[in-house]
């Protein structure tokens, strides 16, 4: 009779590891695909915005697009993502953004006001819903995982979003090195005149303040061919969330479609606002600003005042590379290191590297005998910028697990309401200036970070309670429907 009774315990334990590795085994698969999916997608547009300032550099054409493109991410952050979200879940609602994101490729492929700003709009309403999405998935996975390994949601979160920035970062690389070769083919690569260099960085504020030192545009045919190649790379993207993506909450979207009715929509419409209720939320939006502020420095005024000024558009790429291999490789360092260290210490690092920078390079003279100083800088931005993402996704995931969809449509928003105000000035003040805002958001973002930290402290957010739906599987057949997630929140 023991011996029975033990081997069904025996059996059951079995059964429960095994259970345990299967779902190990599948939240690390589809974290995967997201990321390798965000990573061929990203490889098209992050190439595509580093170049805007350079490429589309006449009347402002391409920081303009990128500023109508996050002033449409704003708006449609607003109400459109936990509509989606809740109406077509998480992996669909990607697969629909990235469509979105790809339109912006064959808007450059004709250059012009009008192709620019429509697809800049298109990519704008696809921006919100594409990040909301993720990091709602990501969430999802994370607290499924935790509660089956009875670990804290926040350190399995952390993890994932580290993997997760590993992967999308390199996208930096890609792309970059995609553009960088495709136009070493130019033959109207020019030598730029010691004249122009003094134009070069934040010496000198010109009358013109578009003035660079090498606008020599390459051979239309070339850029053709790298647009083909963007657009390639998108629709590879989108091919691989649509096969291979599970469709975690997919039955919770049916549910949702099927019984809810006008009152939920409303609500579902106004949860993007309705959570700036939450002090916490308000208190974070100036770290989130500034997150679309420092990304914009570098791809909008580092690659045009410093790197084309001296070295021409051919090198925007190279330079690029380096930040997107280091952000790659301090994502997931941070990922994996903040549930040793905190986020607190890996944001004050994040805030003196980028204020070590700004300062050098409000002094530096930028001169093409200076190659290796070119790639430094990009360096230590991606060392800084890998920890405002992962910290900060991390962050929100954190303090509003029981408001995924609202919490990441206002990070989403908030971030790109810097993006927007920082290309909305790019062509009317002079460099300096633009690097003594960055100093001042950067310090008001610190301090305001401060303060949820210690609100945290003081108060701890209480555990929550959140339904994950769980596909079901041939080989799991008793397997429960739905799992009581508990999400960790102490800080």
């Amino acid at each position: 009779m023991q011996e029975s009774s033990r081997a069904k315990k025996l059996k059951k334990t079995n059964h429960c590891d095994f259970q345990s590795a299967n779902m190990k085994n599948r939240n690390t698969k589809n974290i995967l695909v997201v990321s390798f999916g965000f990573l061929f997608l990203f490889t098209a547009y992050g190439g595509l915005q580093s170049l805007q300032s350079s490429l589309n550099y006449e009347d402002g054409m391409g920081v303009i697009s990128l500023s109508v493109l996050y002033g449409t991410i704003i708006l449609s952050s607003m109400f459109l993502p936990p509509i989606m979200i809740k109406n077509l879940g998480c992996k669909w609602t990607i697969f629909v953004s990235m469509a979105c994101y790809i339109s912006y490729s064959f808007g450059n492929l004709f250059p012009g006001w009008a192709s620019l700003i429509t697809t800049s709009a298109i990519l704008g309403l696809g921006g919100s819903t594409l990040w909301s999405a993720k990091c709602t998935y990501l969430t999802i996975s994370g607290n499924d995982q935790a509660e089956k390994e009875n670990k804290k949601g926040q350190d399995v979160i952390n993890q994932y979003f580290g993997i997760f920035f590993l992967i999308f970062q390199s996208s930096a690389v890609w792309g970059n090195l995609m553009s960088s070769l495709i136009f070493r083919q130019d033959s109207n690569v020019a030598e730029i005149p010691e004249e122009n260099l003094q134009y070069c960085g934040a010496a000198l504020c010109d009358e013109n303040f578009t003035t660079t030192g090498n606008i020599t545009l390459p051979e239309q045919n070339l850029v053709n061919i790298l647009m083909g190649c963007y657009i390639g790379v998108g629709v590879l993207a989108m091919a691989l969330i649509a096969i291979f993506l599970d469709n975690i909450d997919g039955q919770a979207a049916k549910e949702f479609r099927k019984n809810k009715g006008s009152q939920s929509f409303c609500n579902t419409f106004l949860a993007t606002f309705r959570l700036l209720k939450d002090k916490r939320q308000l208190i974070l939006i100036p770290l989130t600003m500034y997150s679309g502020f420092e990304q914009s420095f570098l791809s909008g005024e580092y690659t045009k005042n410093y790197v084309t000024c001296a070295l021409g558009i051919h090198f925007v790429g190279f330079v690029m590379i380096c930040f997107g291999a280091v952000n790659s490789l301090s994502s997931y360092i941070f990922g994996r290191l903040a549930q040793y260290t905190g986020r607190t210490a890996l944001f004050c690092l994040a805030a003196v590297i980028n204020l070590s920078s700004v300062l050098a390079l409000l002094f530096w003279r930028p001169h093409p005998d200076q190659l290796p100083v070119f790639f430094v800088f990009p360096a230590l931005w991606g060392v800084a910028d890998a920890v405002w993402q992962t910290q900060t996704n991390a962050l929100y995931a954190t303090l509003f697990t029981k408001h995924k969809e609202a919490a990441f449509a206002n990070y989403r928003m908030w971030e790109s309401l810097g993006f927007v105000i920082a290309f909305a000035y790019s062509t009317f003040i002079c460099l300096s200036t633009k690097l003594y805002i960055l100093i001042a958001v950067l310090v008001l973002s610190m301090v305001t970070y401060f303060w949820v930290e210690y609100n945290e402290y003081k108060h701890p957010t209480a555990q929550v309670n959140v339904i994950v739906n769980i596909p079901q599987k041939k080989s799991h057949k008793d397997m429960p429907e739905t799992v009581n997630i508990i999400a960790q929140t102490n800080l």
